[in-house]
């Protein structure tokens, strides 16, 4: 910490006793973390925010490139890098934020926008949330505190949808009903998003014609880890990555690789991510998993908790067997590594879960 700093921004993910946070309180430098920095930032700008539990980033990404392409020059911070703005940050005015809201310990709740987009609501960060009620409460709160000209964008017969949307008093915007162009994503949920960025974008700019927004939808490359082509192994099989690491993402995810590519051998390669996420969801991870034509998993990734001995994977494997899957646990990237590149031409391999699984996708295709 220099000595000049006036304020330390932090993630959730460095704790209170990290040795930099605990220098700068003992030289009495403020401290604020990542997400009350940015609803600081987001009080002084028209702000355009999007959460929910499944295509927040995807959303915000599609929801800045049409605004970008619409000419409103819009400022954006995405929670992963878009290959269309090689980055995850947008430079645009200081007076227009997009900005993608996590609703991980309430974080969405320190921004203020005026325009609100709620993909889905399903039970995750079961660490923060003991129960899909108090996630709803929280998505609720967020909606609420919308303002009465503002407008909140959702699927309005989405699944709890009526608990998120009770006594919202802003302009609610259905987004299903809102047309989608032809993508170079693939999936049914990928056209979800585009709906929704759509909608939030005609909702902001009532003047951005549709042709306008379906032509940045059409030319929407993605972000990374979001489904990311890396290449082929030596004997010919391909490798996607994907950030999924939750049931229901990779259950889509499956889905859209069997209908993109009928004749082709899935073959996953899950990295559990949090033993609390992992412990809520076992048997859910296990359907998921047991839908591939095989899967490999591999140890849980801690990421900001302690292990936990009653869960782990070779439990989810086990599981995963149980429910008809051909899935094996291995317990190091380079034994799984070995294994996918085994795998033969005519195999798909998708690398998923929200840790560092995507190196091992890097090193098969080199």
């Amino acid at each position: 910490i220099p000595a000049d700093c006036e304020l330390l921004i932090y993630s959730d993910a460095v704790w209170p006793d990290n040795p930099e946070r605990m220098r700068a309180k003992e030289m009495c430098i403020s401290e604020m973390s990542y997400f009350e920095a940015l609803g600081a930032v987001s009080k002084n700008m028209r702000t355009l925010a999007v959460t929910g539990t499944h295509g927040k980033t995807t959303t915000t990404a599609m929801l800045a490139a049409i605004l970008k392409h619409a000419g409103k020059n819009p400022s954006a911070v995405i929670g992963s890098i878009v290959s269309d703005f090689g980055s995850n940050y947008l430079e645009g005015s200081d007076d227009l934020l997009v900005v993608e809201a996590c609703e991980y310990k309430d974080h969405m709740l320190k921004l203020s926008p005026e325009i609100l987009v709620i993909t889905n609501a399903e039970w995750d960060h079961t660490d923060y949330f003991p129960t899909l009620e108090a996630m709803l409460k929280s998505f609720n709160k967020a909606a609420r505190a919308v303002p009465k000209n503002g407008v909140v964008v959702a699927n309005t017969k989405g699944e709890s949808m009526g608990v998120v949307l009770k006594g919202v008093k802003a302009r609610v915007v259905d987004y299903t009903k809102e047309s989608a162009p032809t993508l170079k994503l693939l999936g049914e949920f990928n056209k979800e998003n585009a709906r929704a960025a759509k909608s939030a974008a005609r909702a902001a700019f009532p003047d951005v014609a549709e042709s306008a927004a379906d032509e940045a939808l059409k030319d929407f490359k993605g972000s990374w880890r979001r489904f990311e082509y890396k290449g082929e192994t030596s004997n010919g099989a391909q490798v996607y990555d994907d950030y999924a690491h939750h049931p229901t993402a990779i259950t889509k995810t499956i889905s859209a690789a069997r209908e993109k590519f009928p004749d082709k051998k899935i073959v996953v390669a899950f990295h559990p991510h949090l033993y609390s996420r992992t412990k809520s969801f076992l048997k859910e991870f296990a359907e998921a998993l047991a839908r591939a034509d095989r899967a490999i998993v591999a140890p849980i990734y801690a990421a900001r908790e302690k292990p936990d001995p009653g869960v782990s994977n070779h439990i989810l494997a086990d599981l995963a067997m149980e429910q008809g899957g051909t899935v094996e646990a291995l317990d190091s990237f380079d034994e799984i590594r070995d294994a996918l590149l085994k795998e033969k031409e005519g195999t798909l391999i998708i690398t998923m879960g929200a840790g560092d699984i995507y190196k091992v996708a890097e090193q098969i295709v080199e």
